[in-house]
């Protein structure tokens, strides 16, 4: 017992070092959606069957979420995972994971192949969880924690996902907001919790709710209180509380072919032995009107319109080349690429530099085939959220989707339930 305690703070050390966007909390960690590997890409959660859903499952569903990435090392690894039920803001929860997890804590990720007709030789892994090794027991955020060589100080990526009980429901509306009638820059999320067969005591106390932006978590609103209390609803209607910068529909591009110019792409190279895709140069669209386009809301695709069988072992890799031209180098903070191709992160893999002769932030990302989403933002320097309306621009026309989560911990409780969750559009009524 204590050579485990022994490695789990060993573990715990070294887990810090790896990653600034990882810190402990007092004696448990906060955990992000990260990759520790440089050869790790296209790492992708969600429920299986449809590539654009969010990793949501309910307790005891009969669904499951897939894992996928890719090694690009060429060779194949033994990886393991493990799965650590986090409370809501995302740090550990103080349970032993006999506690949430019925089956094995610690299994191999055996579902891998070799990549073929690629310029980049890759393995892809894959992983559906639950499983006959391991299930859930308990609601709550969890993440999903891939080691390598079964030591679990080689952290290779975390990812998170979320299991929910469903004793309330959530019934809400986006709209323009209320205080925001001139300039129409924001979205005010209105919305109820009902809950008829679940008792709430102390709502205020013993209820918490975040709200994210198209799964966004760095500008999350957190800890909103019910502003009036019925019988059986909690009701949260607010003016000011409750307030997101619309932001801009997001850009896109499509590399699903070499040999041609997508949607996007000004130019496609082949310089031996690699394909660099070139996009056109973007331009700043704050001061621009509003123009709105169907889009993913920052996701993206893995898919090829070249005679390929498999996606997953067919579409190759290429280098793409981003280029933001500016008048002048913005002082104070960076420029960086965000959205799913980012895993939703600001932080030096996607850092662009600016090119002083040609006045024009650039960047270079290794991107597997298929439809991306993307926007620029600038971080600020030490600050954890990244403002994309300095540069896109912020119109309450803007489609965009928001997740309500409801957590709930009894004065007796040990962990935070996730007892309900809600998606809303912003054009959906």
């Amino acid at each position: 017992m204590k050579s485990f305690f022994m490695k789990k703070l060993i573990f715990t050390l070294i887990f810090y070092t790896i990653t600034h966007w990882c810190f402990s909390q007092g004696n448990n960690f906060y955990y992000e959606n990260a990759v520790f590997k440089e050869d790790i890409k296209s790492v992708q959660l969600y429920r299986e069957g449809s590539v654009l859903s969010n990793p949501v499952i309910n307790l005891n569903e009969d669904a499951v979420l897939l894992l996928k990435f890719d090694d690009l090392s060429g060779e194949a690894k033994d990886y393991y995972y493990t799965i650590i039920h986090c409370d809501a803001d995302w740090n550990e929860s103080f349970l032993t994971q006999d506690e949430y997890i019925e089956g094995f804590p610690d299994n191999p990720v055996d579902d891998y192949a070799m990549s073929f007709n690629t310029t980049f030789k890759y393995v892809n892994y894959q992983l559906v969880i639950p499983n006959e090794n391991v299930r859930f027991t308990l609601s709550g955020n969890y993440v999903l924690l891939v080691y390598e060589d079964n030591d679990k100080e080689n952290v290779v990526l975390t990812k998170r996902f979320y299991v929910v009980e469903p004793m309330v429901r959530v019934e809400g509306r986006v709209r323009r907001a209320t205080l925001d009638a001139f300039r129409g820059e924001n979205h005010e999320i209105d919305f109820s919790i009902f809950h008829e067969n679940f008792r709430i005591d102390n709502p205020r106390e013993n209820v918490k709710v975040v709200i994210t932006q198209n799964n966004r978590w760095d500008n999350s609103i957190r800890d909103l209180k019910p502003l009036f209390i019925k019988d059986n609803e909690l009701e949260y209607d607010y003016n000011r509380e409750n307030i997101f910068r619309a932001g801009n529909e997001f850009r896109y591009f499509d590399i699903r072919t070499r040999r041609m110019n997508g949607e996007g792409v000004m130019r496609v190279d082949f310089l031996r032995p690699y394909y660099h895709v070139t996009l056109h140069p973007d331009e700043v669209r704050a001061n621009k009107k509003y123009f709105f386009y169907e889009e993913m809301n920052g996701k993206y695709v893995i898919e090829s319109q070249e005679l390929v069988d498999d996606y997953d072992l067919e579409c190759d890799y290429v280098f793409v080349h981003f280029s933001l031209p500016l008048e002048s180098i913005l002082i104070g903070g960076t420029v960086n690429v965000f959205g799913g191709l980012t895993d939703w992160n600001a932080n030096k893999s996607n850092e662009m530099t600016w090119n002083f002769e040609k006045c024009t932030y650039e960047l270079t990302l290794l991107l597997k085939q298929g439809y991306y989403n993307y926007e620029y933002v600038y971080v600020e320097t030490g600050s954890a959220v990244a403002n994309d309306t300095n540069i896109e621009g912020s119109f309450w026309e803007t489609e965009d989707d928001y997740q309500i989560y409801v957590y709930y911990k009894g004065t007796a409780g040990r962990y935070d339930r996730l007892i309900g969750y809600k998606q809303l559009n912003s054009r959906v009524k």
